[in-house]
């Protein structure tokens, strides 16, 4: 649909006054809408109500099962808590594993990098000190190399006071090194600017960036903000790049969440603005529409190679999403949400998308990041101190779940 009035996000004093809302633009497929209405409820007992599409485009509806009830699939467990791993961190943002299964962590605002037990112990490998916290920037995504047994590298995404950056820095030991450019020059802003690491089946390092309140960037090419980019472990355009580029998709408003499937399928979580959020199956070379469609188009719309945008796999409303993190595991995406206080579950079979159920609803507050453990267990950190939370005592944690 075309996209409403903006709601833009207002400081005052240093505070955040006004929540930002997020939504975006997609794929095509078994598309699914969740629009869910009214206050999220305070336990994950009550089923969401199903919405159609905007302005009446094809797709089914979606209810969620968060009583853990059969969901689309088949699927009856519900993710459970099983314990804490952590508590008192300060608004933590990437997570990575090392071989070993002990996790890397990185908190935004503090800018130290942490190495997380399972057990819980905290240790602090080092703060980066290029990083220059403001808003939603700071020291973001980090990425464990596949190759870490023999070159002990770990990538890290941060906003400095000129740019977004990728840097990579040796772990030996419990110290990180000095850090090392990838790949500089990615816009930063206040706001919207991307942040996530993935490391593909190819070997090639994926990059989410934001447009940084700038939307015109997405849909330049030339310009790295907006985009998901596919670059080479030394910071160069990969092989099979669709624009001779560092550029693998565009037409992004902030993504802040990548997975790929058992198939080797990638998939994106994206902040939309006043109307969807969305779930994206991004394919090489196309256009997901951003700032001319925020969630699905109606009718053809020129825009990506093939004259149309993508439509999103599955699109919420923003007060029910906000989503950051995703992750994949046996079969379904995770997606952590943080105006919508929620963990969400998607189904995922042939590249398409089924009906998303939703867990754990307000019950930890702001959800930032999921990741998978080496044991199969799904690390899922709460956001309450990034300065739009209501934190508790303990805040911020990270949960330890069985899907």
């Amino acid at each position: 649909m075309r996209r409403p009035t903006r709601r833009l996000a207002a400081y005052a004093a240093g505070a955040l006054l006004a929540p930002l809302v997020l939504a975006g633009c997609g794929q095509g497929g078994n598309e699914v809408d969740v629009d869910v209405t009214g206050t999220a409820p305070a336990s994950p007992s009550s089923r969401p109500s199903s919405g159609g599409s905007p302005g009446g485009s094809p797709g089914g509806s979606a209810s969620g099962t968060p009583d853990g009830g059969a969901g689309a699939g088949g699927t009856s467990a519900r993710p459970t808590v099983t314990g804490t791993v952590v508590t008192g961190l300060e608004a933590p943002w990437g997570i990575d594993f090392l071989p070993d299964g002990d996790a890397v962590v990185t908190e935004r605002d503090t800018t130290r990098v942490l190495r997380v037990t399972e057990d819980g112990d905290v240790t602090e490998l080092g703060t980066i000190d290029a990083a220059a916290p403001q808003g939603e920037a700071g020291l973001l995504g980090v990425a464990v190399s596949p190759d870490f047994a023999e070159d002990r590298l770990v990538y890290l995404y941060v906003s400095t006071a000129e740019d977004n950056r990728v840097v990579r820095a040796q772990l030996r030991g419990d110290r990180l090194g000095a850090t090392e450019d990838v790949l500089t020059g990615i816009p930063n802003g206040f706001i919207h600017d991307g942040g996530r690491l993935l490391f593909g089946p190819d070997g090639h390092l994926y990059v989410s960036t934001g447009e940084g309140g700038e939307e015109s960037r997405s849909q330049d090419r030339d310009d790295l903000g907006g985009k998901i980019l596919r670059i080479t472990t030394e910071g160069d355009p990969a092989p099979g790049n669709p624009f001779d580029s560092p550029v693998w998709s565009w037409g992004h408003r902030n993504v802040q969440g990548l997975a790929f499937d058992a198939d080797g399928r990638l998939w994106a979580s994206e902040f939309g603005d006043s109307t969807w959020d969305e779930l994206n199956l991004v394919e090489k070379g196309r256009n997901y529409g951003w700032p001319e469609v925020e969630g699905r188009a109606e009718g053809d719309i020129e825009g990506g190679p093939s004259g149309e945008f993508v439509d999103p796999e599955v699109q919420w409303r923003t007060d029910e999403a906000s989503p950051s993190g995703l992750a994949f595991l046996d079969g379904h995406l995770y997606l952590a949400a943080l105006r919508g206080e929620r963990l969400w579950r998607v189904p995922v079979e042939g590249g398409e998308a089924g009906e998303p159920e939703a867990f754990l609803v307000g019950e930890h507050g702001r959800m930032r990041t999921v990741a998978v453990s080496p044991d199969g267990v799904l690390w899922l950190s709460t956001s309450n101190r990034d300065g739009r939370g209501e934190p508790v005592e303990g805040d911020d944690r990270i949960l330890a779940l069985r899907p």
